[in-house]
């Protein structure tokens, strides 16, 4: 695997290891879904309303689809522009095989 330099903390030992500039704000995000998620399950618990449960869950998937995105915008701004100034082709096409997952 060939080594490039670049900004950010990046583990080429581990290439599935990233640090961005948008780590802390994605670990915030997470743990609020994670939270959202925790009382809607509570809410199913308790017996509530069917149709407020799926818009507290709907409210979740919201909030892990925006997540999402941060991790993407933050992707392309540190790797994929590195991948793409040194070639490497790899990167870009595991960026699409992800995107189409994430999409579906």
């Amino acid at each position: 695997m060939d080594q490039h330099t670049h900004p950010h903390d990046h583990d080429h030992d581990n290439p599935h290891t990233h640090s961005h500039t948008q780590t802390k704000a994605v670990l915030n995000r997470l743990s609020r879904a994670q939270g959202h998620l925790e009382s809607v399950r509570k809410m199913v618990e308790r017996g509530e309303d069917c149709a407020e449960v799926l818009v507290q869950l709907a409210a979740v998937i919201s909030a892990l689809n925006s997540t999402g995105r941060v991790i993407l915008k933050d992707h392309i701004a540190h790797c994929i522009v590195d991948a793409v100034e040194s070639g490497d082709n790899e990167a870009v096409d595991s960026l699409n095989q992800a995107i189409d997952r994430f999409m579906r």
